[in-house]
């Protein structure tokens, strides 16, 4: 239960941390392009990859701030950097096929069940 309260927490600071980059965002350059998603996830991204590399290549972090800051922090703020992280790590170990089908499916898939998902919401609406 002690992991499941640092990844809570951690998801909560995240959360609030996205929600003030995004009205920071759009106060600063307006809402015709989605900035504060994208600066979320450009952040999150290079977050994760100064965190991992701490955490697996210098073994620097304990399981429970690895939790906090990874799972928690980072999956409230964006999970797009858990996303650019295991893609990363298959191209990494040269599995190009891997990664190129995983960006494909998650790009084009994700927009497919946001639209899916809007089609049942609009016709349950009805």
């Amino acid at each position: 239960m002690q992991n499941v309260f640092w990844v809570g927490l951690g998801g909560m600071i995240g959360s609030i941390a996205r929600y003030l980059v995004s009205l920071a965002m759009h106060a600063a350059l307006g809402s015709r392009f989605p900035w504060g998603t994208l600066t979320v996830n450009l952040i999150g991204c290079a977050a994760i990859g100064a965190f991992m590399y701490a955490i697996e290549d210098r073994h620097q972090l304990p399981i429970a701030m690895r939790l906090f800051f990874v799972v928690g922090v980072l999956g409230g703020f964006t999970t797009f950097s858990a996303f650019g992280f295991e893609t990363l790590e298959l191209v990494r170990k040269s599995r190009l096929d891997l990664a190129a089908g995983y960006v494909a499916v998650s790009v084009i898939g994700g927009i497919l069940a946001v639209a899916a998902g809007r089609a049942v919401a609009e016709s349950i609406a009805r």
